[in-house]
């Protein structure tokens, strides 16, 4: 029996999400060598994560825009090609300046062309299952901790850090310019999941607003604060993992090893998720899920042993990699398809800005304060806003709902 093809597009974005986001959030696994071999500071290291992430969200709505005008293809395959780019150019840098302009500024904008439209056209080929379809794609970023940091870490362990980055941009290129090959658009009308024999469900095709005012509803800024607190909880947590692990006395390899134990957990998370809202809906999946990522994060503050790291890590990634879904899910109940690259990129803006201040308070907070307890206060406090905001969520009005 022929697959049906948008399993496909799942499966190239799958690998794409996982290398492109992967190589993003490397900078946790270089942040100590780089600092060490360049005497350059932890806030000052940390700073191009910063940046990063402000330039991905910078340029997120700019590539949703270009991806409802030229589709999804030709906007990943340029991003991918300025990826490889960006981890080339920044394995030669020589200051500290130089290096957050190269990786910070060229990688956070690559990574703005990633997850938005990937996310967009997952919905777009599934009517059925479509939750499953988008935590599917979600789930490579889970994926990157298991797959890139390893990689990364033994590169490094093995030549330096500049070969290691060096080495992940050429790889990066090689392997995503023929999977963004595989992406094409949905035909007008498919089969509900993909599947021939059920009943044929025609794509909305006249959306009951614009993007533009799209952005002035209550729907759009509840996800897109939502989005931003969310991400801001846990970015400081999972960007400073592996440093504050190897400060509790942990080797750098085992350090590694408890992000690849969050990365699978945060696999595990988009699943179970995924499916939990295809039964009961978002909106309550989404608030317990905030609400465990909230405990989990403060609950950082109170660990120092290798088995307490595991634990917590099982438990913070399928919170926090199980809600990420579901603001995607949330985006097409409330938009449509139409204008979903649009919308759903500013609303990945919002949470890029979100997870630009992880990376540098959590340097600050260690620089100042020589650990990281405030920072995993500071996180507890942000998640527990999170939710409240999410418990604000009305429903979706049948007017808006695509058919």
């Amino acid at each position: 029996m022929r697959i049906p093809y948008g399993w496909v597009v799942v499966g190239a974005g799958m690998l794409i999400s996982c290398v492109a986001m992967g190589s993003c959030l490397s900078l946790a696994v270089f942040l100590q060598p780089v600092s060490q071999d360049t005497g350059w500071s932890r806030t000052g290291v940390s700073s191009a994560g910063t940046i990063v992430f402000l330039a991905m969200g910078a340029s997120a709505f700019g590539w949703g825009w270009l991806n409802d005008r030229w589709g999804t293809r030709p906007v990943v395959l340029s991003g991918v090609v300025l990826l490889g780019i960006g981890l080339v150019a920044a394995s030669r840098a020589t200051t500290l300046t130089e290096f957050q302009f190269l990786f910070g500024l060229l990688i956070g904008i690559a990574g703005g062309s990633v997850y938005a439209p990937l996310m967009t056209i997952a919905s777009a080929w599934f009517d059925r299952q479509r939750n499953l379809a988008v935590s599917l794609v979600s789930a490579g970023m889970g994926m990157s901790p298991l797959v890139v940091a390893p990689f990364v870490r033994w590169l490094i362990s093995t030549y330096d850090w500049r070969v290691a980055m060096l080495t992940a941009g050429i790889v990066a290129v090689v392997l995503l310019v023929p999977a963004a090959m595989l992406i094409r658009k949905p035909p007008p009308a498919i089969p509900a999941a993909g599947m021939p024999d059920r009943p044929v469900r025609l794509a909305a095709t006249a959306p009951p607003m614009t993007a533009a005012q799209a952005f002035l509803t209550y729907a759009f800024a509840a996800v897109a604060l939502t989005h931003f607190a969310c991400c801001a909880a846990h970015s400081g947590p999972i960007f400073h993992m592996v440093t504050y692990a190897m400060g509790c006395g942990i080797d750098a390899m085992t350090a590694v090893t408890v992000y690849s134990v969050a990365g699978l957990s945060g696999l595990v998370g988009r699943l179970l998720l995924g499916l939990a809202s295809d039964r009961v809906g978002a909106k309550p999946v989404l608030v317990v899920g905030l609400a465990v990522q909230a405990m989990a994060a403060g609950t950082y503050y109170f660990i120092s042993h290798l088995g307490e790291f595991y634990a917590l890590a099982i438990v913070f990634a399928i919170a926090y990699g199980g809600v990420m879904p579901l603001y995607a899910t949330l985006v097409r109940e409330y938009f449509g398809i139409k204008i979903m690259g649009t919308v759903f990129g500013a609303v990945s803006a919002a949470a890029s800005f979100g997870m630009a201040l992880g990376p540098v308070v959590g340097g600050w907070v260690f620089d100042t304060f020589n650990g990281y307890g405030w920072l995993y206060i500071g996180s507890f406090g942000i998640g527990l806003g999170a939710v409240a905001i999410a418990l604000t969520f009305k429903p979706v009005p049948l007017a808006m709902r695509p058919a």
